[in-house]
């Protein structure tokens, strides 16, 4: 018994040391070697929600669920966006840890809108890597309860928006999990052109994070991480050349707008989605999108609390599946061609 002992001991501490070695959201939760027994249920930063994963991972059976202290609610329209008004910060939802390649996203076509990994032509898709870069370079995700609206023309960009929440890129230092509901504060923001449509990209940081109380403005973020703004511009300039497309382009010349700016930019994204629910007089058809809410009070379409859970009970319980395809660590070198 004790020889038994003393290898679980064992095991135990080689896991925590490869768990060192290989950041813990490059694997999906419930199969990170953090210990003997793992939960796909995770709770988060923000205590009042916590994720789920369903399905087999690396397929496209694989979803994350969002959950308050009752039941499954949709990311996309029951999270409030404003977490605090004084000072102002925000929740957003983490879709894509950082470093990591899986193209997740809130499904915004489905019920409840579950974090899944896009697809193109059948297969799942994957950011390139495009030397010096590895993945993502931030925690990505979004801000609930906004909507870039694609029937109104941005004056700023001169194009329509995305039919998507606003993006959001989260430069603390702590690696996210996929599901996060962060509390953070806005720094500034980059308006990039992605194939003819408005894609903003707001910069925040973690309210707990220990750079948070030095990092107010750009000029801040410039001068406690040198070069980051840059490298942000550059990566969303050339993240698509390897799969042949150009390079994307920017308003306001690639220059970053700053946090009063990017306020106004999720306000007006934030009344452009009162619109797609049924919460302003002046609505908005939102076509294929699901704008169906749990605890939206006035929302045009609700879901039961009993509705929700068998939507999520319909989903196969999480299990680990298939490897990924190690071609995902390739370096691509397009943009310096």
């Amino acid at each position: 018994l004790i020889h038994f002992y003393k290898r679980i001991m064992l095991y135990c501490i080689l896991l925590d040391f490869l768990s060192v070695l290989t950041p813990s959201s490059l694997l999906p939760s419930s199969c990170q070697s953090r210990g003997l027994c793992s939960s796909s249920n995770l709770r988060m930063p923000v205590s009042a929600y916590s994720a789920e994963e369903r399905g087999i991972s690396n397929t496209q059976s694989y979803k994350v669920f969002i959950k308050d202290d009752t039941g499954p609610i949709s990311p996309f329209h029951d999270i409030p966006l404003v977490a605090n008004n004084q000072p102002k910060t925000f929740h957003v939802v983490i879709e894509i840890p950082r470093w990591t390649n899986p193209k997740m996203e809130i499904d915004t076509k489905s019920p409840l809108n579950p974090i899944v990994q896009d697809t193109k032509k059948g297969k799942l898709r994957f950011v390139a890597n495009s030397f010096p870069h590895h993945g993502y370079i931030w925690n990505y995700g979004a801000f609930p309860q906004t909507w870039e609206n694609p029937h109104h023309t941005d004056p700023n960009t001169g194009e329509k928006g995305d039919n998507d929440p606003v993006d959001i890129c989260e430069i603390g230092g702590r690696v996210a999990k996929r599901g996060d509901v962060l509390e953070v504060k806005v720094l500034g923001i980059l308006a990039l052109v992605d194939d003819g449509e408005t894609d903003w990209k707001i910069l925040v940081i973690d309210v707990t994070d220990p750079k948070a109380d030095k990092l107010n403005s750009l000029e801040d973020v410039e001068k406690e991480m040198p070069g980051f703004l840059n490298a942000t511009r550059e990566w969303f300039r050339i993240y698509k050349m390897p799969d042949g497309k150009p390079e994307n382009e920017f308003a306001f010349k690639g220059e970053f707008k700053d946090a009063l700016f990017a306020h106004k930019i999720i306000e007006e994204t934030h009344v452009y989605w009162k619109q797609l629910v049924g919460l302003s007089e002046q609505s908005v058809d939102g076509g294929e999108l699901e704008t169906g809410s749990v605890t939206v009070d006035g929302a045009d379409k609700r879901i039961s609390r009993k509705e929700a859970a068998k939507i999520f009970n319909s989903t196969e319980e999480f299990e680990c599946g298939p490897p990924v395809d190690p071609s995902i660590d390739t370096w691509y070198y397009t943009h310096l061609k």
